[in-house]
């Protein structure tokens, strides 16, 4: 089978850094056994190919308008092709882009939403929802796909709210990566670990709060926060601000093998998210068997309470509580961990590539 997957960005060619490791996976998976393209928009500055993971990687070179995003992207598949399927991740620009191309070429369109695309939060100015141009954008996708997947239980009912019927296939891990760590009850002081970029919808100000609320209670706990930070150092002037130097260290953008020995020695995964369509990370760390709490959106709202340990959203106390509670649980924190990391290692990449594989197999010839 010829795929064309497009995607916004997460190919990097140094297959290291700037790159989606996940859908890198994936793609990996489906190369070793079809011929994958992946048209890449919003990237490099100027068109350029290279090969990764067993896939020939096409990027458009930042083309301004969709008019102009469309015309790159099929001038590529036209010389490329022909293809027997296309798939494009997230609706704007990619899963607009292989609607449009795949009605063009008459073959079968597969679009994921797997973002922010049914929700609206003003107060951080996030979500497909905020516009007109957004919503628009997301309805047409969801319109004209042959067929729609999202990632969670949580994201399909958001989907379903906004006329989307979608697949549920989950976004696994490579778990040869993320190795199971078999923890000690242990005692304080307790490491809490949170994995994202630095950004307002990954609230980590409200972990940072929950942090100082656990210090108050004499809780000794230090957290180590990893990503790449876009907020121009806000977080860090805020945990200053809190008293929180001597606790929280922040880590920067960190590769997925530079991971695994931060989810080794931590005691607790931590998520803030004020919205997650599923959260790859949540599968990193259960894979590692590492307990899990948070905001209960994404996996975490799926897997809660047998899981994980999900609370509302945006609440440091709720959050300080759940941390809390977890760290003096040590039977508790064993039992949610193992029921994760079976399930997380149930839908890893290996299952991901072959669920796709099914539904591709499934729409071509149906168009």
């Amino acid at each position: 089978m010829r795929i064309a997957f497009v995607a916004a960005g997460g190919f990097d060619q140094s297959g290291r850094e700037r790159i989606i490791p996940s859908l890198v996976w994936l793609v990996e998976r489906l190369a070793r056994r079809h011929d994958v393209f992946v048209y890449v928009v919003r990237y490099h500055d100027v068109p350029c190919r290279y090969q990764l993971a067993g896939a020939t990687i096409c990027d458009l070179g930042r083309p301004r308008t969709f008019r102009q995003q469309h015309a790159a992207l099929m001038a590529a598949m036209r010389q490329d092709g022909p293809f027997d399927v296309i798939h494009g991740y997230w609706p704007q620009p990619a899963g607009l882009l292989a609607v449009a191309a795949g009605i063009r070429l008459g073959i079968p369109r597969i679009v994921t939403f797997d973002s922010g695309e049914f929700v609206s939060l003003p107060r951080i100015g996030y979500g497909g929802q905020m516009s007109w141009r957004g919503r628009l954008g997301v309805s047409l996708t969801g319109r004209l796909a042959t067929r729609t997947t999202v990632c969670s239980t949580f994201q399909a009912g958001l989907a379903r709210a906004h006329g989307v019927e979608p697949d549920i296939i989950p976004l696994g891990v490579d778990t040869a990566l993320f190795t199971m760590h078999e923890r000690a009850a242990g005692g304080p002081p307790y490491r809490l670990l949170h994995v994202a970029s630095l950004n307002p919808v990954k609230d980590q100000d409200t972990l940072l709060q929950a942090v100082q609320l656990l210090r108050t209670r004499s809780l000794d706990v230090r957290l180590d926060l990893v990503g790449e930070d876009t907020m121009q150092g806000a977080l860090q002037a805020r945990a200053h601000e809190l008293g929180l130097d001597e606790v929280v260290t922040f880590h920067g953008f960190r590769s997925s093998d530079e991971l695994v020995p931060l989810y080794h020695r931590a005691d607790l995964f931590l998520l803030t998210s004020l919205h997650e369509a599923a959260g790859v990370v949540l599968l990193e760390a259960a894979c590692t068997g590492l307990p899990i709490v948070g905001s209960a959106v994404g996996y975490l709202a799926d897997w809660s309470p047998e899981r994980a340990a999900g609370v509302a959203p945006g609440d440091p106390a709720l959050l300080a509580d759940a941390i809390d509670g977890l760290l003096h649980d040590p039977k508790r924190r064993q039992e949610m961990s193992r029921a994760a990391a079976a399930w997380a290692r149930q839908h890893d990449a290996d299952r991901t590539a072959a669920a796709f594989e099914g539904l591709y197999h499934q729409v071509v010839g149906r168009v």
